[in-house]
């Protein structure tokens, strides 16, 4: 299979997650937020958007987060901090598709009840640490 078609059907396979994203994106476009076009992926900031990152679990220290090739950022400037690594969670969209969120939210879970820290022990997160600590080493 050639990497065109791999790269098709992982946009395809992340697509319910996407759209969430688009979703998302499309309100804080109406609320002043901004959009940027990154290779295969589409990034949101501003507006509705800052609310909402900044609102998740681990508040103000989150730059930005993955739905599947969408990621909403809390500005220009936390989007490109966290690009390598957010698109590492693009990878993953692409390889577990609709299992992602389960898969993470589950793993989250895990460590949580057997007293691991929830986001930085997940192995979603421990890959995309990583990855983009060794793609900074590379530059």
């Amino acid at each position: 299979m050639t990497r065109t078609a791999l790269l098709t059907l992982g946009v395809i396979w992340a697509l319910p997650y996407t759209l969430i994203g688009l979703t998302v994106g499309v309100i804080g476009l109406c609320t002043g937020g901004r959009a940027q076009v990154r290779g295969r992926v589409i990034e949101f900031y501003g507006g509705s958007v800052t609310w909402l990152v900044t609102h998740l679990p681990l508040g103000e220290f989150t730059l930005a987060i993955t739905l599947g090739h969408t990621i909403l950022g809390q500005s220009d400037a936390s989007l490109d901090i966290a690009r390598d690594h957010e698109m590492v969670h693009v990878r993953q969209f692409e390889r577990w598709g609709p299992f992602m969120g389960p898969a993470y939210l589950l793993s989250s879970l895990y460590l949580w009840i057997t007293g691991g820290r929830p986001y930085r022990d997940n192995p979603f997160e421990r890959e995309a640490y990583g990855e983009s600590e060794a793609e900074l080493g590379n530059r």
